[in-house]
């Protein structure tokens, strides 16, 4: 069976700064990943309003290409792959579970999307889908040195049971998700969208998650609570008075067009209350 293939990869491209197909090199999946991070906002709005989260090729490309949104791993990551795939890359999509923030040691649920790419005979994670700490460089999978970024240093520790991702936040060496290299198939991603945006105990469906990356900076906006992280300085942050200055947030500080379920309102309201 064949992959799906994007429906508008020229308008793709000029999003991410190109004008023509770029050749599948390690200087080009940098900066596709880099560009995609600040081009393409990390959201979790459907969710909230209790809409369906498409992850199929054409609904992505129509809510983050056309629609002015974003969208979280299933998405983000999704819709990276098929444009990696169609540039001639190397590569598909794996797994993992998200532990930032938890207690070392967790070991949580398979829900996080990524990719891995072979370039040259060595092989690279790539995300563009972890919101607030997404890398925005490729990493080296088979080394544990610390590599660098564009903003936070990561590296890769290899264990029995796959790899651990961490980063250097205020530090110190933070884990952000587990994962392996086990093949994946589209059902996989089904049952991990489903679960993440419809079980009541999901993140997603509990609270408010939108960051997007710049040149030194990462943005991010948790419930009310905005912030502007930039690299070796202190955050800024500021609380969202109520529904319209954060809809106005949206659209000036991420590029998001909020959409119109009349559903959407009265949750925003709650998390903004409840901050």
């Amino acid at each position: 069976m064949s992959e799906p293939r994007l429906s508008n990869r020229a308008l793709y491209l000029q999003r991410l700064g190109f004008d023509a197909p770029p050749a599948p090199t390690l200087t080009t999946l940098r900066q596709l990943q880099l560009r995609h991070t600040g081009a393409f906002p990390f959201e979790n709005l459907n969710t909230l309003a209790g809409e369906p989260v498409n992850i199929d090729l054409p609904s992505i490309e129509r809510k983050v290409l056309h629609g002015e949104r974003g969208g979280y791993c299933y998405e983000l990551n999704g819709l990276f792959l098929a444009l990696l795939q169609e540039l001639g890359f190397d590569a598909r999509g794996i797994t993992g579970r998200v532990v930032m923030g938890q207690p070392e040691g967790t070991w949580a649920a398979r829900t996080h999307r990524l990719s891995l790419v072979m370039l040259e005979g060595v092989r690279y994670v790539t995300d563009v889908g972890f919101g607030g700490m997404v890398p925005t460089a490729p990493l080296i999978l088979d080394t544990d040195a610390e590599q660098l970024t564009p903003h936070e240093p990561y590296r890769i520790e290899q264990h029995a049971d796959g790899y651990t991702l961490r980063a250097r936040v205020a530090g110190e060496w933070r884990a952000m998700y587990l994962f392996d290299l086990q093949r994946q198939e589209a059902i996989d991603y089904t049952i991990g969208n489903w679960y993440v945006s419809t079980h009541p105990e999901s993140p997603f469906a509990r609270q408010l998650m939108v960051a997007r990356t710049g040149d030194g900076w990462r943005r991010t906006l948790n419930n009310g609570s905005f912030a502007i992280h930039r690299i070796d300085s202190e955050s800024e942050r500021r609380q969202m008075a109520d529904v319209n200055e954060l809809i106005e947030v949206l659209a000036t500080e991420f590029g998001i067009q909020v959409p119109a379920q009349a559903s959407l309102r009265p949750v925003l309201e709650q998390l903004i209350a409840a901050n």
